[in-house]
């Protein structure tokens, strides 16, 4: 284990001793990094057991770095931290799985970097979600081995139906008209689903990305990753990012250029 200046430890949790006692072991994906200084950068990982977790990586942007590598975005990554008041302090770090195949192709980099993005926003500081930690290592695993390009919309949907905002796919939900002889038309993002053709408002949905959106939220993922690019998917992958950006109410800046390839 590195040792890290007395000076370093003072400026982010105020002693030595304190920061001994804080040592702490978690598992995570890091979902940014910002440099400090000359050779130090602030990493924001998604933990397993923490959540949000903020740290500084000492002497990282240095080539002689044992652990620079493993801490770029996308990485899956095992750590020892120092527990601090504001940002806690990189002491270790094992790779759980290679960086390098979403490194290998732009669509998967580009991929994994909208991933982030999304969990970024919907990750909190401090607050343990296990389960979001599970969807970005699953997603990311999945878009390493075959960048479908239902893996981003997917993951969103499947992320707001996780934060409890999943759409109702199956009726009418202004009237609440179903069966098989309802059409339902349209998509609402402020009524929260389908609509019929008497209520429809919002934008128009076919019946091919309806059923691909129930095949994504019911059960059925793999059959959907396993879709071929087509105008359907180009629907679905529209909706979930008008979706997703309505929830947290600001613009996705990566979904520009994933969109864009």
């Amino acid at each position: 284990m590195e040792e890290w200046p007395g000076d370093v430890l003072a400026r982010f949790d105020g002693s030595q001793d304190e920061c001994m006692s804080e040592i702490y072991r978690d598992v995570g994906v890091v979902l940014r990094t910002y440099k400090l200084r000359e050779a130090d950068r602030i990493i924001v990982i998604h933990t397993r057991d923490n959540g949000k977790v903020r740290a500084v990586a000492k002497g990282v942007r240095k080539t002689k770095s044992k652990f620079g590598a493993r801490l770029e975005p996308m990485s899956h990554v095992s750590l020892q931290l120092y527990r601090g008041r504001e940002l806690d302090i990189v002491t270790q770090a094992e790779s759980v799985e290679p960086l390098a195949p979403m490194l290998s192709s732009l669509d998967r980099a580009s991929q994994g970097l909208a991933v982030l993005e999304a969990a970024d926003q919907l990750s909190l500081e401090r607050e343990p979600n296990p389960r979001l930690y599970q969807m970005i290592v699953g997603v990311l695993r999945t878009i390493a081995q075959k960048p479908s390009p239902l893996n981003v919309p997917a993951f969103y949907w499947k992320l707001l139906a996780y934060e409890g905002v999943r759409p109702q796919l199956d009726a009418c939900v202004r009237c609440g008209e179903s069966g098989p002889e309802t059409q339902l038309v349209a998509f609402d993002l402020n009524e929260g689903g389908v609509l019929c053709r008497s209520c429809r408002s919002g934008q128009s949905i076919s019946p091919g990305a309806l059923d691909l959106l129930r095949n994504i939220l019911g059960g059925r993922l793999a059959y959907a990753l396993a879709q071929e690019e087509s105008p359907i998917t180009h629907e679905v992958s529209g909706l979930a990012t008008r979706a997703l950006e309505f929830h947290i109410e600001r613009r996705l800046k990566a979904i520009a250029m994933f969109e864009a390839h």
